[in-house]
């Protein structure tokens, strides 16, 4: 089916009570197995591409591919660019065909953070886009004990209402104790927080920081507002894992098949994938 923002589908999950989640794909396989789950789950969700590949040597090409899977997937599949560091690199990926952006100026003084947002909305909004942004910051997982457990960085509630009225953007990611990659001690979510952001604005809300929470922690999430998900390294690992074990399985001296390895490294994301559309109650959505 054609190409489509996500937006409609966030607002649908809103209302039934579920999230939609974003999977981000580096390579053919990864995004091969992606699609996959969302079409055997029959589920809409993001294809996204991380921002620092759109400026590689093959990002473009690579962009045609995701756009290509998208447009032909039977289900609703949205192209979104993920973590946009500047207002240009969010106007390149509208220009290259993309159907939703994220711009990540979260580390931004609030003020800078509004400008720039503002002008990526604009411009999106012009060209049939919807856009997401963080306010507060999603740090990383391995520096976790320094912030996610002492709430630094986590959004603050009042300044919400201002951040959306100011910059219109259409969907926004919060910190409310996620971190990104593989956490050093236990996600600890700060959902009273969230119910208050919940509360003040009728945007819909995104997870970032998925890998390593349980799926009770989504789903009390999900309860609390959150309509979106971003799942990344947890894939990866998942298939890294696969991988290995197929390797490992093969007898002594025997060749391992690029093409056997390949198959792996897609069923596995298809498989984590599909856990995770379960999960968030998405599976059976896009009918």
């Amino acid at each position: 089916m054609p190409i489509t923002t996500i937006y409609p589908y966030l607002k649908a999950a809103q209302a039934g009570g579920y999230a939609l989640p974003l999977f981000d794909a580096f390579d053919m396989y990864s995004a091969d197995g992606i699609v996959a789950a969302l079409e055997e789950k029959q589920a809409p969700a993001m294809l996204a591409m991380y921002a620092p590949m759109l400026t590689a040597p093959n990002g473009l090409a690579f962009a045609r591919y995701l756009r290509t899977l998208a447009e032909t997937a039977s289900v609703p599949v949205s192209l979104m660019l993920d973590h946009g560091p500047s207002v240009e690199v969010c106007l390149r990926a509208i220009d290259c065909g993309f159907s939703d952006v994220m711009y990540d100026g979260s580390q931004l003084p609030i003020e800078e953070n509004i400008a720039n947002t503002r002008q990526v909305v604009q411009a999106a909004h012009a060209a049939g886009l919807h856009v997401e942004a963080e306010l507060g910051h999603v740090g990383s997982g391995s520096n976790y004990a320094l912030f996610g457990a002492q709430g630094k960085g986590f959004t603050q509630p009042e300044d919400v209402e201002r951040f959306v009225a100011e910059t219109g953007v259409d969907i926004l990611a919060v910190a409310i104790g996620t971190a990104h990659g593989v956490y050093q001690g236990q996600p600890q979510l700060d959902l009273e927080r969230l119910a208050e952001i919940r509360r003040r604005v009728p945007t819909p809300l995104v997870l970032h920081g998925g890998s390593g929470l349980s799926p009770d922690q989504f789903q009390a999430a999900i309860r609390c507002g959150i309509v979106k998900i971003n799942v990344a390294t947890d894939l990866f690992l998942t298939a890294g894992a696969a991988l290995n074990a197929k390797v490992g399985s093969a007898q002594p001296g025997a060749p391992v098949s690029y093409f056997d390895l390949g198959k792996t490294a897609v069923d596995s994301f298809c498989r984590r994938c599909g856990d995770y559309l379960d999960i968030f109650w998405t599976t059976g959505k896009a009918k």
